[in-house]
This record gives structure tokens, sequence and C-alpha cells, in this order.
């Protein structure tokens, strides 16, 4: 639906999203901004996110960034942290963070998630600001029927007419008062959804994902459709390829790109690496095509150009590897000469965290980090794609961790890698 859009002006490798691999910050550090939103505001794009850490799954606070063009990102600041006590303090839970600004008062409104580590104390949060990328101010919890909502997955979603909703997993979607503030009404029922639901609506269809329940396992998302968000809403199934685990994320918004007059649903979805989320885990954003009620990604693009909204494949001089080894502490050493380099390897169920670090000619460390090469649908994709540097000779050191994400559920199900494996098959390196 939107293949052949000409390219704005630039330099592709400007234009381009890695989907699964860390992202860096105009600093250099990791973004981290989970369970994302994005909007458009002031003629910047804004992404507010979990702040998530690698020691606990606690709350430390939620991210903004700013951006003009959805490729590289300048952290703003944390704008909602830690509180001192109430439903955000300490050895609490925030998820799902959601912005909005608010037709009728020009006030940024903050919806999230907000529970103890155990998730049995759910509540929905609202935070206020005067200022996009400002303090925002924790109310308290958002009521329905003068009781809180004891839920906790949660999206929103803002129409064409400015009215805002709040989208609640298993299926309750609320519409907010004028001023956001509030519950105005239950505006709908969604049977048979699941949990992290986004909505959004192309040429008067509503649609809205959502994704089955296994902890923080991926799985085969699918979605509904209805011409009015009061109903009546169908299952129409999958919007990615069975089996593809949607191309090994979790849907969590979906935002629409503008492009030469055309809009553009863009899917933004989560790769969780628990328990180490802040470094290791990573972002899947892909554009979808919609034809009437139809909704799909066809095909997994491990890299696109956002402005031509095309798959592009990751350029540069290529070394072959094909290095696979789960000894913990064996490595893979790769001198270059360049800019950039970039790993691709193999993920499957047997794979665990890789600790990458680039060195410089005097093997001062610059840079270290976790990469995960877990998924449990095995998949040949770049891993890590480091930061620019100034053109010169470096060292990309590759280590088996000997450690590997694995959790579980509520009722005890163990899930993640079975062991420690490494591959890396080749690097491409950008000069």
């Amino acid at each position: 639906m939107f293949l052949g859009i000409p390219a704005i002006a630039g330099r592709d490798n400007e234009s381009i999203i890695t989907n699964g691999v860390p992202w860096f910050d105009s600093d250099g550090n990791i973004i981290n901004a989970h369970g994302a939103c994005i909007i458009e505001d002031g003629g910047k794009y804004w992404l507010f996110g979990e702040y998530k850490s690698d020691n606990s799954n606690a709350f430390p606070g939620f991210g903004c960034y700013s951006s003009s063009d959805l490729v590289n990102w300048k952290f703003e600041r944390v704008v909602l942290p830690v509180q001192k006590d109430g439903i955000l303090g300490p050895d609490r839970v925030g998820e799902r963070v959601k912005v909005m600004r608010c037709p009728k008062t020009g006030e940024y409104i903050m919806l999230m998630h907000a529970d103890n580590l155990k998730y049995t104390d759910p509540h929905i949060g609202i935070a206020v600001c005067d200022s996009i990328n400002g303090d925002y101010r924790l109310l308290g919890t958002i009521e329905y029927d003068g009781k809180p909502i004891k839920n906790w997955d949660m999206g929103t979603f803002q129409d064409d007419d400015g009215t805002g909703y709040l989208l609640i997993h298993h299926g309750p979607v609320y519409r907010l008062s004028d001023d956001y503030r509030s519950i105005s009404a239950k505006a709908a029922h969604i049977d048979g959804m699941g949990e992290s639901p986004a909505m959004f609506r192309k040429n008067g269809i509503y649609f809205m994902l959502t994704s089955n329940l296994t902890s923080w396992e991926r799985n085969d998302n699918y979605y509904f459709t209805a011409t009015s968000i009061e109903g009546p809403w169908e299952k129409r199934g999958l919007f990615c390829p069975e089996g593809s685990l949607t191309h090994n994320s979790q849907c969590t918004f979906v935002f629409t790109l503008t492009r030469n007059g055309e809009k553009i649903p863009i899917y933004m979805g989560d790769r969780w690496s628990y328990p180490r989320q802040a470094s290791a885990a990573t972002y899947v954003w892909l554009p979808m095509q919609v034809n009437g009620t139809s909704l799909s990604i066809p095909e997994y693009w491990s890299s696109w150009n956002i402005n031509g909204i095309r798959k592009q494949t990751l350029s540069g001089e290529t070394k072959i590897h094909d290095w696979t080894s789960d000894k913990k502490g064996e490595k893979l050493r790769i001198p270059f000469h360049g800019k950039r380099i970039s790993i691709i390897g193999e993920s499957n169920s047997q794979s665990g965290y890789a600790l990458v670090s680039i060195k410089d000619k005097e093997g001062k460390i610059l840079h270290s980090q976790y990469v995960d090469f877990y998924s449990k649908v095995p998949d040949l994709s770049p891993r890590y794609v480091s930061r620019l540097y100034p053109e010169d000779d470096y060292m990309l050191e590759v280590e088996v961790s000997g450690e590997n994400p694995v959790w579980s559920d509520k009722k005890g199900n163990v899930f993640g890698s079975k062991d420690f494996f490494i591959n890396v098959s080749k690097s491409i390196i950008e000069k």
C-alpha cells in the first residue's frame, strides 16, 4: 500500500531503522524507552517509554526522547521519576506509559500502569504537565464509577476529532473527559482481547491490536476492526505470518506517519529481554499495510528506510566469520577500520547473552554492553549495530557471557533459553 513512495533527500544511512538491535541516542547511550508511544508536537517527534533497569523490574522512571526524523534521538530527561511513596513509589512497577496532548486544555496527559512487584495491586495512574518534556506531576489513579480501574496492560488512542480513549487488556475501552483527566463513559468492550492494546484508525476503520498472554515471551499478536469505537468489533486474526511470533515482538503502540500526503501506520513493538531489559531489550518498528479491514506486516524488514518506506540492507565491507560458541569467556575478536560495525548472527532457543565491546587502537574500551541472541523462533538478522565513531582502527569483541534470558510467569511456567550459544555469521563495516 505504501511501496514506491519517493525518498526524501538525505543519505540512506541516516534514515535507516534497524530492528532488533540496541539503538543509541545522540550522546551514545542506549535508548531506553520500552512499552513506548510516540506523539508529534511542535515540529518534533517525542518518544516516551519505560526507563528500564538491568537489576530489577521496579519502576525507575519514564524517559522522554526527541527527534526530527524518527531515527536520530536526543535524550531529554526522565520526566517522571520514582516517587517518594504511592502507586509509583519505591519497589513498585510502572509500565506502558502513554502521553497525549489534550486539545481543549493544551495540557499533556500521561497515563500508565502502576503495580506492586508481584502484579497484585494494579492501577491506572495519571500525571500531567504544561510542557511536553517537563516535570510531570502524578495526580494519582484514574477511576471509573468512583472506583480505581484494577487492571494492568493499557494503551491510549486519540481520535481525529480529539477525543481521547483509555484501552485496557481483555476488552474495556473508556472514553476520556474533555480535559482527559477522568473517564466520561465506557465506550466498548471487545470480547476476546488479550494484553498490550494498541489502536489506530485508517480510512474510517478502527483497528485494535493485542497480544496473547505469554509473560515476557513473544507470541502471534492479532487484531480486531470496527467502523465505530462503540462496535461491533470483529476479530480478524493475525497481522503477521503465523509462527513468526509477530516478528519476534509484542505490540505496544501504532504511530501514524505522514509521507507525501499518505498516512502510514507504523507498528511499534518490544523485544523484551528479561532480566536485562535496559541494555538488551530492543524494538521492532515496521510499516503496516491496510486494505479495507485487512491489516498485515507480510515480511520482516530487519532494516528499512523510513523516508522511502522500503526495505534496505546494511551496506559496507563484509567479513565472514561463522563463529559459534557456548563456552563462557570465549571471544570472537574482529579488528576493523571504519566508522561503524554491525554483526549478523542467528538467534534461537539455545542462545544467550553476548558481552559486546568496542576498543580503540590503544585497547581502551569505548563501549560495552549485553546483547540478546535468544529467540524462540530462529532468526538470522543484525544483532548489534554500533554507534558512529570517527573513522579509525578499532577492535570489536563478542564474548560468551554464560548468561541467558530465563523467567517464569505467575503460574510458574518457565520460559526463555536453554543454553548460552552465541553465533556471529558475518560483520559489516561502514567507512
